[in-house]
């Protein structure tokens, strides 16, 4: 059986730290927030795979000296 999440309070007046149980609201938050995460990193790879996928057929087209597309040009400008 697993334990219960929890978080830590200080009470930086006393020094005082607590360690109390998650509500479950709190973990509830914390979940959403983690997919949330998830999914905002899942968006970023595919932003960067399609932007180096852009850099790499733009470098081939200069290469054989072929025209460019207005996004594989942009995407070379930046």
């Amino acid at each position: 059986m697993s334990e219960a999440p929890t978080k830590i309070v200080v009470d930086c007046s006393t020094g005082e730290t607590q360690i109390i149980p998650l509500t479950a609201e709190e973990i509830t938050e914390r979940e959403a927030m983690a997919v949330a995460y998830a999914a905002e990193k899942a968006a970023e790879a595919e932003a960067k795979a399609a932007a180096d996928a852009l850099k790499a057929s733009a470098r081939a087209k200069l290469i054989a000296g072929t025209p460019l597309t207005e996004a594989e040009a942009a995407v070379l400008v930046i």
